[in-house]
């Protein structure tokens, strides 16, 4: 049995196991997210900006199926479903055929989802979700070639670039050179010099970037996202540089913090009192600084109230930031600490609190 084979056994063993916890007789995944996890890194995507795809994922007590039209079937079978599976495929008008299926495959019963139809299925128990946030040894090998690939393609992109690229140059370069690598750009933002002190989320616009750009990457393959963001610049003022140092500090004391058993919500209180210690004290309002991250860009979004507690091979983005500098990588928690799954040594590098981070790349 090769290693996607068995992630994909161990995975079914655990969507058996909820099951039986929940006394039901079936399991479907819609979601883009869960379907790539399931399938060990298998795409239903289409449409990039779609929460589900164009087929999901049915598993019973002895049979394990994909379900999609007679558009896809003979594609995803080719191309990204491992032989683990079964497939049903509907005619594309007749979408009643495969919900028939479904109730014949489950003997009518008790139905989970990962996006349950109202009043008819079942939301998916607690303890499936953390198995899906905690990454397997062969999920890890998949990350880390993407974390480094998405890293290369935001070095490549910015060593590139002028200051009389617009922004939209600017994330078409991005986006072309995630693609060139096989990589879905799900995410590209852009600001230049005068957007930047005034929006955290800036989607690019067709204003010329001048001296000084962010770029920010969320990269997916086989589901899972690689999150980074990185600067430019063609001669920024001193201010700009404390900025940036004051973030990497921010971003040392978090990362400092993080170990198994820590719950998300203990971070955010932290970040809220590094950042007033350094004379931010509504930066944390001002963006959401990150979480948990994986098979979604955020699986978790750390806030005052969110108590679900880190794990050994989890995966973590931090994105602190102020009016004009923004920091983020993507690691996952390993037993003797934190790995960066998304540093490039060609990109310049500053040592905080002994680990690389990154610095604006100086250009020109």
């Amino acid at each position: 049995m090769n290693q996607v084979s068995e992630e994909v056994s161990q995975k079914l063993e655990l969507i058996r196991n909820a099951l039986t916890e929940a006394d039901a007789q079936g399991l479907r995944l819609r979601g883009t997210d869960w379907f790539a996890w399931a399938t060990a890194g298998g795409s239903s995507t289409v449409l990039l900006t779609a929460e589900t795809g164009i087929a999901e994922v049915l598993v019973t007590a002895e049979d394990a199926w994909i379900l999609t039209d007679e558009i896809e079937a003979q594609r995803l079978k080719d191309e990204e479903i491992p032989g683990n599976f079964q497939h049903y495929a509907n005619p594309w008008a007749d979408a009643a055929a495969r919900e028939s299926f479904v109730q014949q495959a489950t003997n009518g019963g008790k139905i989970l989802s990962d996006r349950p139809i109202p009043h008819v299925e079942k939301r998916l128990p607690a303890s499936l979700q953390q198995h899906k946030r905690t990454l397997m040894s062969s999920e890890l090998e998949r990350y880390r070639q993407l974390g480094r690939q998405a890293s290369e393609a935001m070095t490549e992109v910015l060593k590139a670039a002028k200051p009389d690229w617009t922004e939209y140059q600017l994330a078409g370069a991005g986006a072309e050179a995630l693609w060139a690598r096989g990589i879905h750009p799900a995410l590209t933002l852009v600001a230049g010099e005068r957007r930047l002190p005034l929006y955290r989320h800036a989607t690019a616009t067709g204003e010329e970037i001048g001296r000084q750009a962010m770029l920010v990457f969320c990269a997916r393959r086989h589901g899972l996202y690689a999150n980074l963001t990185r600067f430019v610049s063609f001669g920024s003022s001193d201010e700009s540089a404390k900025l940036h140092g004051d973030v990497r500090q921010i971003e040392a004391e978090a990362l400092n913090f993080l170990k198994p058993g820590i719950a998300l919500n203990a971070v955010y209180d932290t970040l809220a009192d590094v950042y007033q210690k350094h004379g931010y004290p509504n930066a944390i309002r001002e963006h959401h600084q990150g979480g948990t991250t994986g098979y979604l860009a955020r699986e978790v979004v750390a806030n005052p109230t969110t108590n679900d507690t880190l794990e050994e091979n989890m995966a973590i983005a931090w994105n602190p930031s102020v009016r004009g500098a923004k920091i983020e990588d993507t690691f996952v928690l390993l037993k003797d600490g934190l790995e960066n799954l998304t540093f490039d040594p060609n990109f310049p590098s500053v040592e905080v609190a002994g680990r690389l981070r990154p610095v604006p790349l100086k250009v020109g």
